[in-house]
């Protein structure tokens, strides 16, 4: 087989990945934690079978799409951080895009964040037990790793500054999951409300931090 031709199979491949996790986007968006493999491989036009060849089971499919959704949130997350603007807006602003993206597809967050509320329908009897907090806690160690890179790139909190810029990474998104949780469930306050009352709790020590030499500044 030459190379040409295991490109186009490899592009071929790519692009049904793709429409199957769109298809299963569709499905999630509908009915959150309750998205099955069954109904996920109707809304492609395939057989579960099919979708396991592809995915292995849901926690394959689960983690493609915590994949997917993860890569767009931190995608976002960079772009508020790297806006022209004050330290203090700048936290809020990053603040805000965590909570705006779970409020505008909160079936998909449940999807990722709660997987075990979903019932178990006729013939998925496969998937019950699954285990949300084996693929959730690896997409939240990556955001709090992925934030921890930028503190430690962007600010001064003189010695042990790679181990505190690892501390807030995961200390701040632990917090931003834990209250966007409880807020997405109850909405005790309103999304801005809820914003500047953990940009006041963080403000403290970033606002005290000086910007590292030579860094693009936070």
């Amino acid at each position: 087989m030459d190379t040409t031709q295991r490109t186009d199979q490899q592009r071929s491949a790519d692009r049904r990945r793709r429409e199957l996790l769109e298809a299963a986007d569709r499905v999630v968006l509908r009915d959150g934690p309750q998205a099955s493999m069954n109904a996920i491989a109707a809304e492609a036009g395939i057989t579960k079978p099919i979708l396991y060849r592809h995915f292995g089971d849901k926690g394959g499919l689960y983690a493609a799409l915590a994949q997917r959704h993860t890569d767009a949130l931190l995608s976002s997350l960079r772009t508020a951080l790297d806006a022209p603007a004050e330290r203090r807006r700048r936290v809020e602003s990053t603040l805000d895009t965590y909570l705006a993206a779970i409020e505008a597809r909160p079936q998909v967050y449940r999807f990722l964040m709660h997987p075990a509320e979903g019932s178990t329908g006729p013939g998925d009897q496969a998937e019950s037990g699954f285990d949300v907090g084996k693929h959730s806690a690896p997409l939240l160690r990556r955001m709090g790793e992925e934030l921890a890179q930028v503190i430690e790139e962007r600010l001064d909190v003189g010695p042990g500054t790679q181990q505190m810029a690892r501390v807030w990474g995961h200390g701040i998104v632990g917090m931003m999951h834990a209250a966007g949780d409880w807020w997405l469930g109850e909405r005790p306050c309103s999304r801005a409300d809820l914003v500047r009352s953990l940009a006041d709790l963080l403000w403290g020590r970033l606002a005290e931090a000086g910007d590292k030499a030579g860094g693009p500044g936070f």
